[in-house]
């Protein structure tokens, strides 16, 4: 049985919203021949890049604005429902792994919270007022960032939570997938990824969902290379903190210091698995505290750190 509740009533038609609208390619989905049913979805697959290129000038300004504001101690709050509110939590839990960044920098704010991960509360996205006490909750403030994520750019959820950003000063970066004028948004910042009608009509965990981590990758990705993060395209924020990551602390070790794996093993374990303090160690010929007060007066930028002392790392394929 379904779960309609007699106390829902219905939103003003949202048929007009590109991701409702039905798709012309899919009219007959239901009867094609599975190698046409997967060939059809490879190819509309190519939607979503296409989308976020279109949004490129936005993400650029919405990158910059983040890592200015991570910069000064500010946070980074990705908020949704649904699959656009797990997308956002899952981006956010990626980063201290990757980036070895505080799991406080960047997180995902999902409607209903942790259990709405695994079972679906969408009904919770209705309120306008529970993403502002989310936030609220979390401690967001006028020094911080937020992404609110809402495919259709009509979630109540998401507008509430972007509104409270805007008046209290945080910066409100809106991202969607439907044009500005079909749903308008609170916001600094304003990323339309348009991918277009779904195969399956209204479906947004599809295209939508796939431009929508795209954008989410460049978002935080883009954001820890200009805080320093990334050395050419090595992470070398990354913490050796199981066999897997060990094992890429030492081919970074090798390939920008060319430091063999026993002594990339003791610099390790001297830097207590810091890629980016062993890196500093081992091409300045430094000790760790004269390495960490190094990374320190250079606002954690290895390059600016290696230039001081005259060293520098050699970036290969």
């Amino acid at each position: 049985m379904g779960s309609f509740s007699g106390d829902l009533q219905p939103s003003n038609d949202r048929g007009h919203l590109l991701t409702e609208q039905p798709n012309p390619r899919s009219s007959e989905l239901d009867q094609l021949q599975t190698d046409d049913l997967v060939g059809l979805f490879i190819e509309e697959d190519r939607r979503p890049q296409q989308a976020v290129e279109g949004a490129s000038r936005e993400l650029t300004v919405a990158v910059d604005g983040i890592a200015s504001r991570l910069r000064r101690g500010g946070r980074l709050y990705y908020l949704g429902a649904g699959t656009s509110g797990r997308l956002g939590v899952l981006d956010a839990a990626e980063c201290p792994p990757t980036f070895c960044s505080d799991p406080e920098m960047v997180q995902g704010v999902l409607a209903g919270g942790a259990p709405a991960l695994l079972r679906s509360s969408e009904g919770l996205e209705d309120l306008e007022t529970a993403g502002r006490d989310d936030l609220d909750a979390l401690g967001f403030c006028a020094e911080d960032c937020l992404v609110g994520i809402a495919a259709g750019g009509t979630t109540p959820y998401v507008r509430g939570g972007l509104a409270y950003a805007k008046a209290i000063g945080a910066l409100a970066i809106a991202m969607a997938c439907v044009p500005s004028d079909q749903a308008p948004l609170p916001c600094d910042i304003d990323i339309r990824l348009l991918t277009g009608p779904e195969l399956l009509t209204g479906s947004t965990r599809l295209k939508a969902g796939t431009a929508t981590k795209m954008a989410l990758n460049i978002l935080s990705t883009a954001v820890m290379v200009r805080l320093g993060k990334v050395y050419g395209n090595r992470m070398v924020d990354v913490s050796a903190s199981n066999s897997k990551l060990v094992d890429r602390s030492l081919r970074i070790l090798r390939d920008l210091a060319g430091v063999e794996r026993d002594a990339g093993l003791t610099l390790l374990k001297q830097s207590d698995g810091s890629v980016k303090l062993a890196l500093l160690m081992a091409a300045g010929q430094l000790g760790v505290d004269d390495a960490v007060s190094l990374l320190q007066a250079h606002d954690q930028q290895l390059r600016a750190a290696l230039r001081a002392c005259g060293s520098e790392l050699q970036v290969g394929l």
